[in-house]
C-alpha cells in the first residue's frame, strides 16, 4: 500500500520500521520539528526522523496542518492511508479525509479506556490488571474514532511503564501491519466505541510526581512503577531529591515516609515500599545497595 506515516517519538519507530520491512510505499513520514535538548541545546531531531533519515525517506516537520499549503502537501502524496502513532498534531478534517482509506492510529490502551495523552502511565498508576493496543480509524474527537482491532496484554505486578511502553509499541507495530492487510484486502470491519467504560489519560504534571507516602503500599507502588522511568517518582531527605524508578512489596509498617531497615524500606500508610532501585540527582541510575553504600540512611529516618 501507498503510505503515510505520522509519529514522532519512540513509541512510533517499531511500527515505521515494520512497514519499511513489509514493503508497503512510504511516500512521506510526518514528524515534529527538530528541539534544542542536553546540556549544549543541541537542535535535536525525533526518533522517527533519525529512522526515516536511515531509511531514506522524504521527511515533513510542518508546524501545523490547518493551513491550505500543508494540506494541499499531504494531498500530493495520493496515498492509501496514513499510519498515525503518537504524532502530536492535531489532524484536521480535511486531512483525516484525504487518503483513500482514512487515517489510522495506534492507541496504548484498550479504548475507550485510557483517551487521551499518557494512557500508559496512567494505566499502570491505576493499578490497571491488563492494557493492549488498539488500531482505530480517526474522527475528529479525542480518540473516539470506530475501532479495527485490538490486542490484550497483562500488566505484571510490579511491572514499569517504560517496559509496559516498549511491549506495546512492538504490538502495536503488528497489529498495524493486520489491519492493513485487511483494509487492502477489502475486509476490515470497523466497531464503534462503547459508550460505557471511557476515561482520561491526562498528561502527567510535575506536581504527581512526588510520593506520598501516607497512601496505601500498593498505590505508593502503582505510582512509583508508573512515572518509571520518565518523568520519574520521588521523594526528598535533607533537601537531596531521589527519583525511585523500581520498587517491590516491602514487609512491616510503621509512621508514613519512615525507614524501616537496611535495604530501604519505607513505611506506607499501609504497609510498606522496598525501594529496589533509586537515582539521585544527576547521577545515574542504581541499586539500593549502592544508594545505601554512599548515602548511609539509619533506620528510622524520616522520607518526605
Amino acid at each position: 500500500m501507498r503510505l503515510i506515516f505520522m509519529g514522532t517519538p519512540d513509541f512510533a519507530v517499531p511500527t515505521l520500521i515494520e512497514l519499511a520491512a513489509r514493503g508497503h510505499d512510504i511516500a512521506a513520514v510526518y514528524t515534529r520539528g527538530p528541539k534544542p535538548a542536553g546540556r549544549g541545546m543541541d537542535m535535536q531531531h525525533t526518533p522517527v526522523e533519525r529512522e526515516a533519515r536511515r531509511l531514506a525517506l522524504t521527511v515533513h516537520t510542518p508546524r501545523t496542518l490547518k493551513d491550505s499549503d500543508a494540506q494541499n502537501t499531504f494531498r500530493t502524496h495520493n496515498a492509501d492511508a496514513a499510519v498515525v502513532v503518537a504524532y502530536g498534531l492535531i489532524l484536521p478534517k480535511p486531512i483525516l479525509e484525504a487518503p483513500r482509506l482514512g487515517c489510522f492510529n495506534v492507541h496504548a490502551s484498550l479504548l475507550p479506556r485510557w483517551r487521551g495523552a499518557a494512557p500508559i502511565n496512567r494505566a499502570v498508576m491505576a493499578g490497571d490488571p491488563d492494557s493492549g493496543v488498539t488500531i482505530m480509524q480517526m474522527d475528529e474527537g479525542l480518540d473516539t474514532g470506530a475501532m479495527a482491532m485490538a490486542e490484550h496484554m497483562p500488566i505484571g505486578a510490579d511491572m514499569t511503564a517504560g517496559e509496559l511502553h516498549d511491549a506495546l509499541s512492538r504490538l502495536g507495530a503488528d497489529l498495524m501491519l493486520r489491519v492493513l492487510a485487511a483494509a487492502d484486502r477489502g475486509s476490515l470491519q470497523l466497531t464503534p466505541q462503547p459508550l460505557a467504560g471511557i476515561t482520561y489519560a491526562e498528561k502527567i504534571s510535575k506536581n504527581e510526581t512526588r510520593i506520598d507516602w501516607s497512601k496505601p503500599w500498593k498505590q505508593v507502588h502503582d505510582h512509583i512503577r508508573g512515572l518509571s522511568p520518565f518523568p520519574g517518582a520521588w521523594f526528598e531527605f535533607d533537601g537531596v531529591r531521589v527519583k525511585v524508578l523500581r520498587s517491590i512489596r516491602g514487609g512491616g509498617g510503621g509512621p508514613p515516609g519512615t525507614l524501616l531497615d537496611g535495604k530501604l524500606t519505607v513505611a506506607c500508610g499501609d504497609g510498606a515500599v522496598q525501594l529496589v532501585q533509586v537515582q539521585r540527582a544527576g547521577k545515574q541510575p542504581m541499586s539500593a545497595d549502592e544508594f545505601l553504600r554512599g548515602t548511609p540512611l539509619k533506620v528510622g529516618t524520616k522520607v518526605s
